[in-house]
């Protein structure tokens, strides 16, 4: 299983995605699940992915592909971030047309979620979210943030968070949350965690970090946050039962 989340805010954006697959009670496997794609100065785009493992790899090793042929598009020819998430798409397609007939015949659907942002010089920065049919929707100030894999736990606490004025940090503590909150209701998914900051009109990623178990920011967070819902839960007044 996986969980990612992509936030688009005024002053950037942020991406986190944890790396374990296969889980299970003798089998856990770890695997990136964050790509960059940069040529500083000039582009800046990052994909995040959820689903079949072998799906997601072959889309980014097409995109790979086709940044190091000279014919036809790539993401480092494309215009702008429309067009990038239309080639993302259109591979998702050429991979789809390859293997789900195959994949079918053994019971295992066609699966897999893409998020993708970043900024080309010339536009603002922007947020896609793709589906497995290669379609895709953008993020807006209304709905500023995407997420893929087992999103149900980390949600609530962005709703709540994020919008489009909250702070770089603030976004980056947000989503460590979300995830952490994740991580304690489903065993799927896993640390270590890829975390990248992207400030907005800087063409280069500012932060991009590795996070594991010894991570002293992430286990204090994660010890406060505990520690705070457990006081929070406890100040709450019982239920007025003669009133409800």
């Amino acid at each position: 299983m996986t969980y990612c989340v992509a936030m688009r805010l005024d002053a950037g954006l942020v991406f986190l995605s944890d790396s374990r697959t296969n889980a299970g009670v003798d089998h856990i496997n770890t695997f990136r699940k964050m790509h960059v794609f940069e040529k500083p100065g000039e582009r800046v785009l990052v994909l995040m992915t959820s689903g079949n493992l072998s799906i997601s790899q072959s889309v980014v090793n097409t995109l790979r592909e086709k940044l190091e042929s000279s014919r036809g598009t790539n993401l480092y020819k494309v215009r702008n971030m429309f067009e990038a998430a239309k080639h993302v798409g259109d591979c998702l397609r050429e991979v789809h047309d390859r293997d789900a007939a195959a994949l079918k015949q053994f019971g295992v659907e066609f699966a897999a979620g893409l998020i993708l942002g970043g900024q080309i010089r010339g536009e603002e920065q922007r947020l896609f979210n793709i589906y497995a049919a290669g379609n895709f929707i953008e993020a807006t100030r209304d709905t500023p943030y995407f997420q893929i894999g087992e999103s149900k736990y980390g949600k609530p606490i962005i709703d709540r968070v994020v919008n489009p004025q909250t702070s770089l940090d603030e976004a980056a503590k947000c989503a460590l949350i979300s995830m952490d909150s994740t991580i304690r209701s489903n065993l799927s998914v896993g640390l270590p965690l890829d975390l990248a900051i992207y400030e907005n009109d800087a063409l280069t990623i500012g932060r991009h970090v590795n996070i594991t178990q010894e991570n002293a920011y992430y286990a204090q967070i994660r010890k406060q946050w505990g520690e705070h819902l457990r006081q929070g839960f406890a100040d709450l007044p019982a239920p007025a039962w003669n009133t409800l």
